[in-house]
């Protein structure tokens, strides 16, 4: 159940970071001032995110990847490059760009200044967005 929700907020959760990173992209380029609005997409944003982190926890501990790690091991795991990326890869990479997300997001807040604020949201949700693009299982990401 858990990696059912898991899979499915995770379009959400691209689309979020993905507007999230064009809205301040777009606002910094037009020298925008920074709104209420603008606040809580970020808000949104890390919310889901933060949500996305507590399903994938779950959905990692209770997987059958979970148990194949604690039955072959380490060294077994390392060797194959689809139970490396649905055991390692994919969950370390998510844990950096959600750490990214969360601190781009409380460090954009006790800025002052626009730009500087929009420049801190699109720089950490950026590199959070190309890390979470880079560990997608793409060949799960499209079923049904």
């Amino acid at each position: 159940m858990f990696k059912l929700i898991h899979s499915g907020i995770s379009y959400l959760v691209v689309l979020l970071v993905l507007f999230t990173l064009v809205n301040a992209l777009v606002k910094l380029k037009s020298r925008s001032s920074y709104k209420i609005n603008d606040y809580y997409i970020a808000l949104t944003a890390t919310f889901f995110v933060k949500i996305q982190l507590i399903l994938g926890v779950f959905s990692y501990y209770f997987s059958t990847y979970y148990q194949t790690l604690r039955e072959v091991g380490f060294k077994v795991v390392m060797k194959d490059s689809t139970l490396r990326l649905y055991i390692m890869e994919h969950p370390l990479m998510m844990l950096i760009a959600i750490t990214l997300i969360i601190i781009g997001f409380y460090k954009h807040k006790k800025q002052q200044d626009c730009s500087v604020k929009f420049k801190t949201l699109a720089w950490y949700f950026g590199i959070a967005f190309v890390l979470i693009l880079s560990r997608i299982p793409w060949d799960q990401w499209f079923k049904a």
